[in-house]
């Protein structure tokens, strides 16, 4: 019944990111001068919301546009709309519907959905990630200086000693390609399905990592924080790779090793 309803809900949000999709659309600012919020995200989360409420109108809801519901359930949707806002108001198809079910404070089952490319990635605790119905696993790559990653970049603080530029410093200085995609969760599942070796973010919010995190660690990757221990989705940073590189990015993130 979980299951259905998610993949009922990321295809309800994914409609109205296609119906708005380069089209004219309301924009306005949040925190950051290119922190936007669109009339898209507005009308996908609603109609994510809508069908998750048609369901179960006492779980707790959190989203990025409305904040977090009232409700006491042991029971909580992390909901983004349209992870890549700016990606989706520029025209760029590298943007997806984000929704994560918790129990209890735990992630348990995930989706992640790029209507434009038709991907579908999708995971439920102790039962493997898939991309599209089909499995898939992280990379084999066990060297980080031969690795392939992704990062992103907050919309404040950027500037800041010990940040996000330096770590992104770390690895380019030594030739290591790194991208920056402009969606977090996209980031994730490309992890998950081999197409990255790693992930590295300082400043994610709980509805942009809790579908990916899950999605990673069932395709086998290992998801912490950057100093290497546990991940939470309530809290900023994140280290997602392969497993086989997490030690040696720790340790280059710490300051603690050269590549």
């Amino acid at each position: 019944m979980f299951k259905n309803v998610l993949i009922e809900a990321a295809h309800a949000g994914a409609a109205e990111i296609l119906r708005f999709f380069n089209k004219e659309f309301s924009v306005s600012n949040k925190e950051g001068v290119n922190n936007l919020v669109t009339e898209a995200d507005h009308a996908s989360e609603k109609a994510i919301f809508d069908v998750i409420h048609k369901h179960f109108p006492d779980h707790q809801v959190l989203g990025e546009e409305s904040g977090e519901s009232t409700h006491n359930s042991e029971y909580k949707w992390v909901v983004d709309p349209i992870d890549g806002t700016i990606n989706f108001a520029h025209g760029v198809p590298l943007n997806c519907v984000s929704i994560a079910l918790e129990k209890d404070g735990e992630v348990f089952l995930a989706a992640v959905y790029n209507p434009h490319l038709k991907e579908f990635f999708f995971a439920e605790k102790g039962k493997g990630a898939t991309l599209n119905d089909k499995p898939i696993h992280v990379s084999d790559q066990g060297e980080t200086v031969k690795s392939f990653l992704v990062t992103g970049f907050p919309y404040t603080y950027i500037n800041s000693a010990h940040g996000p530029l330096e770590d992104f410093e770390k690895f380019v200085r030594k030739g290591v390609p790194v991208r920056r995609l402009g969606s977090a969760a996209i980031d994730l599942c490309w992890v998950a399905c081999g197409r990255f070796d790693g992930f590295f973010e300082h400043k994610l919010e709980p509805w942009d990592s809790a579908a990916g995190y899950l999605i990673v660690e069932e395709a086998g990757g290992r998801v912490t924080d950057h100093k290497g221990d546990k991940f939470s989705i309530y809290q900023h940073k994140i280290l997602a790779t392969n497993g086989k590189i997490h030690d040696e990015m720790v340790e280059v993130l710490n300051n603690r090793k050269e590549l």
